[in-house]
């Protein structure tokens, strides 16, 4: 068993962390940092552990836990880190953007390698440091990876994905309550998301030269998941792009090539991402779901978090989603 701490968690990630961790057989939540919540039960923001853990949340740290998740809002988790210490020994999993980047990899000696398991497993197990992707970006990722590999995205690459209310987080916002979500749908930072500097750095890493991604993300009417297609030049033919595909996540544990078209409830609540292919004319179709919450941050993280310390990578991330 191995002590861990989570900070910052009030959060949807850190319940889900939470949830995850408790059922985990190699895990024992340490504390939950909180600085808003100390003194006050963990269930007291997420209910629906009721029942389930009496722990509380804390405003204090053990700075000699095996490894502490940081569950804080972006540009959070360098303060954080500069302002509290932990041990030499303890390994750190950021859930925020502020390491993912090569230009920002690096604090205080520090070195935060992109987790990612499917394109940086063998880095990632022996990683002291681990930054966790964006749900956009894992979702988009994994549906392109196989052809960057295969040297085949040099035309522009065309994005639209939607995503549950809770990719915003749980501080509400005006596009985020009930009234203006439900039964609506809307776009947002059309191009310009800030997810595209790491799926970029990612597919560039395998292929140098790549055409321009054209990104649109969505709001949906949803609390959770992204459904995401993506469309570009394919010059072989469907069965030649589903074999690329099923050849490069043949060791992958969480990313499944399907046969039949896909839809969301099939991830939402697991940890896994559904691919599927189609070909049109001179045109790979790429559809891509994941659960935001879970394979775009909770679970990834936790995924990465068996690589680093050698458990089983499925370990705690047995999860079935419920279609009905």
């Amino acid at each position: 068993m191995i002590k861990v701490g989570i900070i910052g968690g009030s959060g949807y990630t850190g319940g889900e962390l939470i949830r995850i961790l408790l059922n985990h057989s190699q895990t024992e939540i340490d504390f939950v940092f909180s600085t808003t919540r100390a003194g006050k039960s963990v269930s007291s923001a997420h209910p629906d552990l009721l029942g389930t853990t009496d722990l509380a949340f804390t405003g204090s740290i053990n700075p000699d836990v095996a490894v502490v998740f940081l569950c804080l809002g972006h540009g959070n988790s360098i303060k954080f880190l500069n302002e509290n210490h932990f041990s030499e020994n303890t390994k750190i999993i950021d859930l925020s953007n502020d390491f993912r980047l090569a230009n920002d990899a690096n604090l205080n000696g520090k070195s935060f390698v992109y987790g990612l398991p499917e394109l940086k497993r063998s880095e990632i197990k022996e990683a002291k440091f681990v930054a966790n992707p964006g749900c956009f970006a894992t979702a988009i990722q994994l549906g392109l990876l196989p052809l960057a590999k295969a040297g085949l995205l040099a035309a522009d690459i065309h994005v639209n994905a939607v995503t549950g209310s809770t990719g915003a987080g749980v501080s509400p916002s005006g596009t985020t309550h009930f009234s203006w979500r439900n039964n609506n749908a809307s776009w947002y930072k059309p191009f310009t998301h800030q997810h595209l500097g790491e799926i970029n750095e990612s597919l560039k890493s395998v292929q140098e030269n790549t055409g321009e991604i054209f990104f649109l993300p969505n709001r949906g009417n949803f609390t959770r998941g992204i459904f995401a297609t993506a469309y570009t030049h394919f010059e072989g033919t469907e069965a030649e792009a589903i074999q690329l595909y099923t050849d490069f996540y043949t060791n992958a544990e969480f990313t499944q090539i399907a046969n039949a078209p896909i839809h969301l409830k099939q991830v939402v609540n697991t940890n896994q991402c559904h691919i599927h292919l189609q070909k049109h004319n001179d045109t790979l179709l790429i559809t891509s779901a994941i659960d935001n919450l879970l394979k775009g941050a909770s679970g990834q993280a936790v995924q990465n978090m068996n690589l680093m310390f050698g458990f089983d990578e499925s370990e705690g991330l047995h999860l079935k989603a419920g279609v009905f």
